[in-house]
């Protein structure tokens, strides 16, 4: 995990990842201990959302 964000009552937390490898351990710690409402990761890959993550591209990391 990278970032820690907070939007009102809430915590979001944010990790980037520069390769092809998304494994995300330590943000998947963050969300068993913490239970945000979703996670951000941010990468190589599309916008999607999986398992309470919300995949964002390295391009559009100003839309954050």
């Amino acid at each position: 995990m990278d970032f820690v964000l907070q939007k009102g009552d809430e915590i979001i937390a944010v990790e980037v990842k520069i390769g092809k490898r998304t494994k995300s351990k330590s943000l998947n710690m963050f969300a068993a201990n913490y239970k945000p409402a979703y996670s951000i990761r941010i990468s190589t890959k599309n916008f999607g959302f999986e398992n309470n993550i919300k995949s964002v591209p390295l391009y559009a990391a100003f839309c954050i």
